[in-house]
């Protein structure tokens, strides 16, 4: 198993979660940006950084995740992408996409997307509260320990 991040828009509290967890428990890291990062000195943790352009980094994921890893996103396509190939994706706020979810979290998204075209609905997510973050370490904790006991 292997982590991937959807680097180029994760909130850094959420990537220093990741930083402790890999180191933690031992797992590879990997994050994927359009940018040069800067990743603490782990043998678990590195960067690829790809190049610029609409969904270069979602699609590098996409391509290199295999069946058992995680991804961190909050792009709904990559995700549903990432379960269509056995993977588990997990967004910033700690929610879980699944194959009986993922779907409904599509066309969700599709709908908003919609709407904000018609400019009947506008903005995105809040920030990332405290609540968020507590969130997401405890599903990440889950979902390490249940690939870890296999």
């Amino acid at each position: 198993m292997r982590i991937w991040v959807d680097a180029d828009a994760c909130p850094v509290v959420i990537k220093e979660i990741l930083y402790r967890a890999a180191d933690r428990v031992g797992i590879e890291l990997i994050l994927v940006a359009n940018k040069l990062l800067k990743v603490p000195p782990s043998r678990h943790i590195s960067s690829r950084r790809v190049p610029a352009g609409f969904d270069v980094a979602d699609r590098y994921i996409e391509e290199a995740v295999e069946p058992g890893d995680l991804v961190i996103t909050a792009d709904i396509p990559l995700a549903s992408a990432v379960v269509d190939k056995g993977g588990v994706a997990l967004n910033p706020r700690g929610e879980l996409y699944t194959a009986d979810n993922v779907r409904e979290h599509l066309s969700r998204r599709d709908l908003l997307d919609e709407l904000r075209g018609l400019g009947l609905a506008g903005g995105g997510p809040p920030p990332l509260d405290a609540s968020d973050r507590r969130n997401f370490a405890g599903k990440l904790d889950t979902v390490l320990t249940r690939a870890l006991a296999r």
